[in-house]
């Protein structure tokens, strides 16, 4: 029985409240959902900058009515230091995974992203504080690797950042490091690798290149790549997401606290590996479906994009051996399951 297993157990008989922030959006929802679906309580908080409230409707009908009543919901945003403090109250552990993402946003306009992820993640975490909440899980990100050449991706070393949203990421990073020393806060950051599944939304300048790669292949549009296509990444389905948070919200290992750990799966691949991907894996759904619909379009290259990093591939030994983190999908598992929701979801939205 794997860790992550163990902790299961658990929660069929230890309820406890997690506060949940930016709960409407991609990662928070799906976090949301599986709390719910294991006899937890959940507060979620979020501001709709980039979440929807047709999340946290798809949430409540996926776990039933009778785990729908541990679920409570505060309209705010973290910005505003009240509403930081009304959240945390009678919470028991805090993932905080509210944020605007995006390199591209974060150099388009640094104040509004700083805002959020840097007032917004000191409001957080210093209402935690204060509200005598000890366990503080936070997203950071992959970028804090800069212009770092080294790979696979090691958390004791890292480069120079290379964009607005990075250096917010490393703040981050930081603050949770000193209130671990200072306050004795039990903080755990998680650098997510290019994160996908099931509610990424495909819409929108700033949407992450999987949905927005399907959503263009469903509409037959054209689908740009940045480059050359031999830029690289872990891709790392949402399950996996899902238990490292889990497992750093619950881990009894002192090791874990005041530090950061890569949550990836520990693979690399392509641009143009991850188009010929998705284009095939949509065609193999067609045919399932007895659909002649087929994908045939190549994608259009153009310029390298400012901020971005070359390539990304994480070591998670730091997790594995810390947390017990063992992924459960590498990116051909995980992007089976994820065509099969976004041609049920995206797919009845483009076909308008």
């Amino acid at each position: 029985m794997t860790a992550f297993e163990k902790l299961l157990e658990t929660f069929k008989t230890e309820q406890k409240t997690w506060l949940i922030t930016g709960n409407a959006g991609f990662i928070g929802s799906n976090l949301t959902e599986f709390l719910l679906n294991h006899n937890q309580k959940v507060i979620g908080l979020d501001n709709f900058s980039t979440g929807y409230q047709h999340n946290i409707d798809d949430v409540l009908s996926q776990v039933g009515e009778e785990n729908a009543k541990h679920f409570t919901f505060i309209e705010g945003d973290i910005a505003d230091m009240e509403t930081c403090k009304k959240a945390c109250e009678g919470v028991d552990i805090v993932l905080h995974q509210a944020a605007l993402g995006s390199v591209p946003r974060s150099i388009d306009d640094p104040i509004t992203s700083n805002r959020s992820n840097i007032t917004g993640f000191l409001n957080m975490i210093t209402a935690a504080k204060d509200a005598g909440i000890k366990r503080f899980v936070y997203a950071s990100s992959s970028s804090v690797y800069g212009d770092s050449k080294e790979l696979p991706k090691v958390e004791e070393r890292t480069g120079n950042v290379l964009s607005p949203y990075a250096a917010m990421k490393a703040t981050n990073e930081l603050y949770g490091s000193v209130f671990y020393k200072v306050y004795g806060m039990e903080t755990l950051g998680l650098r997510y690798f290019n994160v996908f599944g099931r509610r990424q939304d495909p819409n929108g300048a700033y949407a992450a290149v999987i949905p927005k790669w399907v959503a263009s292949m469903l509409k037959s549009e054209d689908v740009f790549i940045n480059g050359d296509g031999e830029t690289s990444r872990d891709f790392t389905y949402i399950d996996n997401v899902i238990q490292m948070n889990i497992l750093a919200g619950l881990t009894e290992n002192p090791e874990a606290f005041g530090e950061a750990f890569n949550v990836a799966v520990g693979g690399r691949n392509t641009l143009n590996e991850l188009f010929e991907l998705i284009k095939d894996q949509l065609n193999n759904q067609f045919k399932i479906q007895n659909s002649k619909f087929k994908i045939n379009q190549s994608p259009i290259y153009r310029d390298f994009r400012p901020g971005d990093i070359r390539h990304s591939n994480a070591d998670i030994s730091k997790a594995k051996r810390i947390v017990g983190y063992e992924p459960t999908h590498d990116i051909y598992q995980g992007m089976e399951e994820a065509i099969e929701w976004y041609i049920e979801n995206i797919g009845e939205k483009v076909a308008k």
